[in-house]
C-alpha cells in the first residue's frame, strides 16, 4: 500500500495536525525541545559562572565586536521570518511557494553559519582564543558551539526534506515533517536571542 493511499491528497486547512501521526510529531517535538532547553540552560549556567576566568587571557570586552554579530542576529531573526511565510503557503497548499521560502531560510541560515565560522577564526588568528585558552574560552566554545551545532543540523534536516519531497509535492504524510522542522527552527532562533544578549551583550559591557 503506497503513502498516496494511507494518506490522501485531501488538504486540510491543518495538513500538518490532519492525522494522527502528525499529532505525534508535534507532541514528540515538544518532549525533545524540553530536554533541549535542560542543555542550553546547563550550558548557560556554566557560561555565565566561568565568563570571567580568563587565565590572564583576552576578556570578552576586548575581543568581542557587536557588528558581525548583530549581522547574524538579523539573518537568523530573518529565517525564522521566511519560514513562518513557507508554512503559510503549506496550509494553502502551494508547494511550490513553501519551497521557495524554505529556500531562502536554508540560505539565511548557511549565511549565519559562515559569519559564525568567520568570527570563531578571528578570535584564534587575532586573540589566540581557543577552546583550551581558558574557562571562558571552553566555555564560550561550549555554548555558541553547540547552538551552531543545531543551526547546522537544522539546515541539513531541511535540505534533506525539500529534496526527497521535491517531486511528491505537498500532502498529509510529509506536512507533519515540514511543520516539525519550522518549530525547530523557531526554537534555536529563540535560543540565539538568549545567546546574543547574555553572551555578546552582557560580555560588552561587562
Amino acid at each position: 500500500m503506497s503513502e498516496h493511499t494511507l494518506y490522501p491528497k485531501v488538504m486540510p486547512h491543518e495538513p500538518e495536525k490532519a492525522t494522527m501521526e502528525g499529532k505525534n510529531k508535534f507532541m514528540g517535538l515538544w518532549f525533545f525541545l524540553g530536554g533541549e532547553v535542560v542543555l542550553f540552560a546547563c550550558l548557560f549556567g556554566t557560561y555565565l559562572a566561568l565568563k570571567d576566568s580568563t587565565a590572564g587571557g583576552p576578556t570578552s570586552q576586548e575581543i568581542f565586536g557587536l557588528e558581525l554579530v548583530f549581522v547574524m542576529t538579523i539573518l537568523l531573526l530573518t529565517s525564522s521570518l521566511t519560514s513562518v511565510y513557507a508554512m503559510y503557503h503549506m496550509r494553502n497548499n502551494n508547494f511550490k511557494q513553501m519551497q521557495l521560502w524554505l529556500g531562502i531560510t536554508a540560505l539565511l541560515g548557511i549565511g549565519f553559519l559562515v559569519g559564525e565560522v568567520y568570527e570563531f577564526a578571528h578570535y584564534i588568528s587575532e586573540y589566540g582564543f581557543t577552546f583550551r585558552s581558558s574557562a571562558f574560552g571552553s566555555a564560550f566554545y561550549a555554548l555558541v558551539g553547540f547552538h551552531g551545532g543545531h543551526v547546522t543540523f537544522g539546515i541539513c534536516w531541511l535540505i534533506t526534506l525539500m529534496v526527497r519531497n521535491a517531486k511528491r509535492g505537498l500532502s498529509l504524510y510529509n506536512a507533519p515533517k515540514f511543520n516539525t522542522f519550522s518549530l525547530y527552527w523557531h526554537f534555536i532562533d529563540v535560543i540565539w536571542v538568549f545567546v546574543f544578549t547574555v553572551v555578546y551583550l552582557m560580555g560588552k559591557v561587562g
